[in-house]
């Protein structure tokens, strides 16, 4: 597992309070919402916060932009990683 990707489960487990939840319980590929872990639109808005403040980031405000990014881990992985380097120029 990738640090980006343990960090972010760590964020999504800390920012929701979940107790009963691990990292390795946060499959890579299974959506984070519905089905998969099963987080709301709630949710959602308090992980957008926590990851601005984390990583320094903008998110859109295309609605269905964003849920494509917040699928699954990978999905936000690849997000937050194009950001940085969109940032850094790489």
């Amino acid at each position: 597992m990738s640090n980006l990707k343990l960090e972010l489960k760590e964020l999504i487990i800390e920012t929701l309070d979940l107790e009963d939840i691990t990292p390795a319980d946060i499959a890579d590929d299974e959506p984070l919402f519905v089905k998969g872990l099963g987080l709301d639109s709630i949710d959602a808005l308090e992980i957008g916060v926590a990851l601005q403040k984390k990583y320094d980031i903008k998110l859109g405000t295309d609605s269905e932009d964003l849920k494509q990014h917040f699928h699954s881990i990978n999905t936000l992985e690849h997000y937050i990683s194009t950001r940085f380097a969109n940032r850094t120029g790489a």
